[in-house]
């Protein structure tokens, strides 16, 4: 705690999502702010092997806080799993007078923070991920971003879907969290979601339902599959021949990740990018800032990577009475 903090790296790291330029801004600016010198660091961990270091300061963060992705740029970098990579990496970072760094990413990037942090680089991280599956957190860079994103093509869809009397599986991303599909099937009026988290895979009982659908006079059925299900396409082709309802699969991507941010995703980042800077140049090492019960907090990394996360039931079951 006693350290004192001069230069600061900043990195994002794994998958892009949007506000994490606004996260960048933040960081920078709040430095330099408090007297700390910055630098931004390309391609994730895979920048710091490489040493593609730049020098930032409040000019090089103008006019970003609206921009999709990342300036810096991302990379997964297993190398970086590796304990003598890791010492190597805080090597360079000694080398280029880095006391620290703010590491912008998810689970995965965490690991690689935590690392840095036993090698004696002070270390905060910020959850950025559309997927919101950080469990220390009630919130993530990029998630509401990415289902506004997703809501509006799931209501264009639909509007296609009904004009052919069709039944339409929409995937989300997500990997193996449900949330997307969850937060999007809701605020669409789903007929159907499915998540990771609980679907049974019995596939006759997704079947009864879209004929029960059509009995009833809908003239479309929308699901909403998660990434962690997944295989839309050939579900779709077994739907269709077992109902005879024509039934097309829209897998949406990475459409998801990029974008302009939300208001939300650029107000929530700016306040993580800010208050991980803090932190970090009063010497704390090893955190991950998180939101939590309507403040923003931090977590000791090991603790954080620790914690479970579910599908609350009560929404899970909000969700499935209201499909119906």
């Amino acid at each position: 705690m006693s350290k004192e903090i001069k230069t600061i790296g900043v990195l994002t790291s794994g998958g892009d999502a949007p506000g994490m330029n606004a996260a960048i801004r933040a960081v920078v600016r709040k430095a330099i702010s408090n007297g700390v010198a910055v630098k931004g660091i390309k391609k994730g961990y895979m920048g710091i092997l490489n040493e593609e270091f730049i020098d930032m300061d409040q000019k090089s963060v103008a006019d970003i806080i609206q921009k999709g992705g990342t300036i810096l740029g991302t990379a997964r970098c297993l190398e970086f799993k590796e304990p003598d990579v890791q010492k190597y990496g805080a090597e360079i970072c000694r080398k280029h007078n880095i006391d620290g760094i703010v590491v912008i990413g998810g689970d995965g990037s965490y690991r690689g923070a935590q690392a840095l942090a036993r090698q004696g680089i002070n270390t905060i991280g910020i959850p950025g991920t559309i997927d919101l599956d950080i469990a220390c957190t009630e919130y993530t860079i990029g998630f509401d971003t990415a289902i506004n994103t997703a809501m509006e093509a799931i209501d264009k869809v639909r509007d296609t879907s009904s004009s052919h009397e069709r039944c339409s599986i929409i995937e989300v991303m997500g990997r193996n969290a449900g949330y997307i599909a969850l937060w999007t099937g809701v605020a669409n009026g789903a007929e159907d979601i499915l998540l990771p988290e609980k679907y049974d895979y019995n596939e006759q009982e997704l079947i009864n339902n879209i004929v029960r659908s059509r009995k009833r006079g809908k003239t479309h059925h929308i699901i909403v599959n998660a990434e962690g299900i997944g295989h839309s396409t050939s579900m779709a082709k077994r739907i269709e021949a077992a109902t005879g309802i024509e039934t097309r699969a829209t897998i949406l991507g990475y459409l998801q990740r990029g974008g302009n941010p939300t208001c939300k995703d650029r107000f929530y980042a700016s306040i993580m990018g800010a208050y991980a800077a803090d932190i970090l140049c009063q010497g704390k090492s090893n955190r991950v800032v998180a939101y939590k019960h309507g403040e923003f907090v931090d977590y000791d990394i090991e603790e954080a990577l620790n914690m479970e996360k579910s599908i609350d039931e009560y929404q899970y079951e909000i969700c499935r009475k209201l499909s119906r």
